[in-house]
């Protein structure tokens, strides 16, 4: 069940990321990048002392990690 619910919460993250950032992805990338930006934002959360839990909670966090992702990717990709 642990797995379902990093999935849904990666899915609802990435796409709320993608809608705050003005990106267009599809459903794998919007999964990817809210499971990467859980990771992140999970950190940050950690580190900034933070300890948010539930849906709601992760849902807030991913969704920071992964504009936090989106953003420095964006910085990258106009390096390059």
């Amino acid at each position: 069940m642990n797995i379902i619910f990093w999935i849904i919460v990666g899915i609802i993250a990435g796409w709320l990321a993608e809608q705050i950032m003005g990106r267009s992805h599809g459903l794998l990338t919007n999964l990817i990048v809210g499971i990467v930006g859980a990771v992140i934002g999970g950190f940050l959360a950690n580190a900034l002392g933070f300890a948010w839990g539930g849906w709601i909670g992760s849902t807030i966090v991913a969704t920071i990690g992964a504009i936090i992702l989106l953003f420095l990717l964006g910085l990258v990709k106009r390096r390059a």
